[in-house]
């Protein structure tokens, strides 16, 4: 989650469906459980303090070359997150990269700079925005460079070497909805982002139509708003 996202959500960013919907998918591809975490791109670091929260590693790392200052935060229970912006070398053995290949001009250039750094036995998972026909002032005003396919991510993977384990699609039960909306908002001005804060009940029900297709979203090659990967450094 970066500073213009959290901005928008204000003080339902903590509960908000997307992100919540995201990290717990995610979480269930964590198996054994993460002792620390290497977040790539973290922004304000939503993702790392949402696994550590519930029990996902010790520590985490989160680099973004965008800080203004480097520093440690404790958060009790023995738990720390980091933030840096740029690390030469690390033991950590889950390495995220929670929507970041599609803000810079060489994704395979970034993937293989942590992916060379990467100990044997770590775990990566990387989620993007799905689809380029989906593309909107939403992206705009997030200055993406690209949206994916999981033929267009698993290309990206395999230039560094790597080789998908799990390769899907998620949001894929809200997809016919977001497309309609982004369609219909095709040539607005890129001044906002499609983030916006939601009732609680429609929150609540969000949440647990995410939850349901999280059961099954590994074998989703056909439609969804994210493209997620997740493959181990042999």
């Amino acid at each position: 989650m970066d500073l213009k996202e959290r901005n928008a959500l204000g003080d339902s960013a903590d509960t908000h469906w997307y992100y919540t919907s995201k990290a717990r998918m995610v979480a269930r591809k964590l198996s054994p459980r993460p002792k620390e975490i290497l977040d790539v791109g973290a922004g304000l670091g939503w993702f790392s303090r949402w696994f550590l929260d519930n029990g996902y590693g010790q520590r985490a790392v989160c680099v973004d070359p965008g800080y203004d200052e480097e520093r440690e935060e404790t958060l009790g229970g023995g738990r720390s997150v980091a933030y840096v912006k740029g690390v030469e070398s690390y033991g950590s053995d889950l390495v995220l990269l929670m929507d970041v290949l599609e803000h810079v001009d060489d994704d395979v250039g970034l993937l293989k700079e942590y992916w060379d750094k990467a100990p044997k036995g770590a775990t990566f998972v990387i989620t993007v925005p799905a689809f380029e026909f989906l593309w909107s002032a939403h992206d705009d005003y997030l200055d993406h460079r690209r949206r994916y396919t999981c033929a267009r991510l698993a290309k990206t993977i395999r230039a560094v070497g790597a080789e998908p384990e799990e390769l899907h699609y998620y949001f894929g039960a809200i997809f016919p909805i977001a497309v309609a909306v982004r369609l219909l908002k095709r040539g607005s001005k890129a001044d906002s982002s499609d983030m916006k804060p939601v009732p609680g009940p429609l929150n609540a029900v969000l949440k647990a139509v995410c939850a349901v297709e999280a059961l099954s979203c590994r074998w989703n090659r056909i439609a969804g708003l994210s493209v997620v990967a997740r493959f181990t450094k042999r």
